[in-house]
């Protein structure tokens, strides 16, 4: 099994189950999942038997690599935007009893919100406060700065959502790869990165694994999820060795808003605490 962190999910389980093979093999470089469900690969495939990181691996069969958090601002009117929206949104968590901690804290927020025009007004202030922190004006001049300053590299630009993916490519007239891709576009795409037609390209999720492009050595993060197993993915994208190549991953958060404690939470991996 490729990939095997997605086995436990409730239909690939089904895979492993119906499959008659009485000795089995995985492979996988973030095994961890977000609901805690990696424990059924014990069942499905059997104990991890070899394990190497990515801090392991750097510098001999991987590339060297340095990892960058960048903080910016939003500004007064932002802020205060930003804060009523959120208080819009928080208050509306509460006066349900809805813990978004929960696993079913999304769809009960989501199935509730649909219900009254509160429920709207609060899914809509969700989203609100989302793309203040995810495409703030200072995040944006700083991507600028940093596409810039790597004109001669090769950088994928990730983020979290398709409306962000295009809005940077809009901004900075950057190929954009999203899920509504078709696949020869994509493969024209990928080969204008490793061919250097292209200095740049933006994307949401579709390239967190599964794809190889040597040549790039730059990701830069402007959104994502809370995932430890999407950012180290993210990471591996520009990894793949070559002679005098050096790594950078830059993850650019908006302080003081729902990114810092987002950005914690997918940083708890060795590869970032190195």
């Amino acid at each position: 099994f490729d990939e095997c962190h997605h086995l436990p999910s409730e239909a690939y389980a089904l895979a492993a189950r119906a499959c008659i093979a009485p000795y089995r093999l995985g492979l996988t470089a973030t095994p961890e999942r977000n609901d805690g469900r990696e424990p059924l690969l014990d069942e499905l495939v059997g104990p991890i038997v070899y394990r190497r990181d990515i801090v392991e691996l750097a510098g001999t069969w991987l590339a060297e690599y340095e990892t960058e958090r960048v903080e910016v601002d939003l500004s007064p009117s932002e802020r205060q935007e930003y804060e009523e929206q959120r208080g819009v949104y928080l208050s509306f968590l509460r006066s349900r009893g809805i813990r978004m901690g929960d696993p079913r804290g999304w769809g009960d927020f989501v199935m509730l919100s649909s219900r009254s025009a509160e429920g709207r007004e609060a899914m809509a202030a969700y989203r609100r406060q989302r793309e203040l922190a995810f495409t703030a004006p200072a995040k944006m001049a700083y991507l600028e700065l940093l596409l810039t300053e790597h004109a001669g590299d090769r950088a994928i630009v990730f983020s979290q959502e398709n409306a962000t993916a295009y809005a940077v490519s809009r901004k900075f007239l950057l190929p954009c790869i999203t899920h509504q891709t078709k696949i020869k576009e994509r493969s024209a795409i990928l080969r204008g990165l490793s061919e250097g037609t292209y200095n740049a390209i933006v994307t949401s999720k579709v390239l967190n694994e599964g794809v190889d492009v040597p040549d790039a050595n730059v990701a830069i993060v402007v959104s994502g999820s809370g995932s430890v197993r999407e950012h180290v993915q993210r990471l591996g994208r520009v990894l793949r060795k070559r002679e005098g190549k050096r790594a950078v991953l830059y993850e650019l958060i908006t302080r003081a808003t729902v990114e810092t404690s987002t950005s914690d939470r997918r940083r708890e991996h060795s590869a970032y605490r190195s």
